[in-house]
């Protein structure tokens, strides 16, 4: 089969690699018909490389038919039309039971201190082929795939993979009161996607910072008041003038460890990709490689006792916060890798009606097929033809 195989630091390549076959008794295989490139894969392209193993298969966001189950695939049948969860687990354990899935404790990834695995996603979540190809073996078959109807086009459904579930926990942890002010930081597909189930939930307001301008017009579109980062000096003083001088109730910081304007940071990693790999793993395990210019934003927007939610990844072990200050502001801090299971019952009756409240049968800018990918990553990392969501098709 054909699939987007990772070689190194900005170089991903479509080969042809052995079909995946049944290896356990609750696996699946699954065709995949649509896939899509999130932001998370762009750390693979260009950040966290001494992770990774020349030959990986990347991509988390698949959706698919199945072809074939293992004896103990539960309720799974050929023929099934199905969307596949990011992380990977087993739903028994407590952790799934307690609606941690991305905690999973039976597919942990103890070796590496880490929670559940996920798929396409480096040694450090379990080395698990990804869904950037023609077919998937699904691993906990008996509870991961999620079936969806027949009839509405994979747009309707591909994104209950991670983006409707990560931007619904963003909104969900946000704990934006009734009426309240929502900030955004990156309006990439995740911030995109909160900003507009934040106002589908009752948001008195919602704000939203990026530099990319085919971003912030496509969050205006939304009824969004995106602000241009270019244009001021300072977004946290702007903040506060919007807001009364309090700050935003709320805030979701969607842009994680690559963030602009962070120098020092923006040095370490670039030095972590000059070193070989043992020694690049073992700084970014024990130093502060992020970039934090956003998370220093939200700390510095949201008002006293209000809420910052953390959807963006980062990576760094030591990476120093304002401790003082967010204790002195009585700030929540919330975070994690989506539980995707958790929030399905949510989510699925806003996608098989007939209106479309949040807007995805038109999310995507950009359709491509698979043997497109390279183009696509570097489109995408650098931000360029208004790509801000790229699905793949094989």
């Amino acid at each position: 089969m054909k699939a987007v195989v990772w070689h190194g630091k900005r170089d991903v390549r479509v080969d042809e690699v052995p079909d995946p076959v049944l290896q356990q008794p609750n696996d699946a295989i699954i065709r995949v018909t649509s896939s899509g490139l999130c932001g998370s894969d762009l750390h693979l392209y260009e950040v966290l490389g001494p992770f990774m193993t020349e030959g990986d298969i990347l991509g988390h966001e698949p959706m698919g038919v199945v072809e074939e189950v293992g004896p103990e695939a539960g309720e799974l049948r050929p023929g099934d039309r199905v969307v596949i969860p990011f992380n990977i687990s087993c739903g028994r354990c407590l952790m799934c039971t307690l609606g941690l899935q991305s905690q999973c404790e039976t597919t942990q990834v103890r070796e590496y201190g880490k929670g559940g695995a996920l798929f396409g996603y480096t040694r450090l979540y379990g080395q698990v082929p990804g869904g950037q190809a023609e077919y998937l073996r699904v691993p906990q078959a008996q509870y991961g795939p999620i079936k969806v109807p027949e009839g509405p086009p994979d747009d309707r459904f591909v994104y209950l993979s991670d983006v409707l579930p990560t931007a619904w926990q963003a909104v969900e942890y946000a704990q934006v009161p009734p009426g309240g002010t929502l900030l955004v930081l990156g309006l990439g597909p995740i911030g995109q996607m909160a900003a507009r189930i934040a106002l589908h939930r009752d948001a008195g307001r919602v704000l939203a910072v990026d530099l990319v301008p085919e971003r912030l017009a496509y969050a205006r579109e939304s009824g969004v008041e995106a602000l241009d980062l270019k244009q001021h000096d300072d977004v946290v003083d702007l903040i506060r003038q919007l807001t009364g001088g309090r700050g935003a109730d709320s805030v979701i910081d969607a842009v994680g460890m690559e963030a602009h304007g962070s120098g020092p940071a923006k040095v370490a990693q670039s030095a972590v990709g000059l070193l070989p790999d043992p020694a690049a793993r073992k700084l970014m395990e024990t130093a502060g490689v992020d970039r934090l210019a956003a998370l220093e934003i939200a700390i510095g927007a949201v008002r006293r006792g209000g809420t910052i939610s953390v959807s963006g990844v980062y990576g760094g072990m030591l990476d120093p916060l304002p401790m003082m200050v967010l204790f002195d502001k009585q700030i929540q801090l919330r975070m994690g890798q989506a539980n995707v299971h958790r929030w399905v019952a949510d989510l699925l009756p806003l996608l098989t009606g007939d209106d479309d409240p949040l807007g995805v049968d038109g999310f995507a800018t950009h359709h491509l097929p698979l043997g497109d990918a390279p183009a696509a990553y570097e489109m995408f990392q650098q931000k360029t033809d208004g790509a801000i969501k790229i699905l793949l098709r094989p």
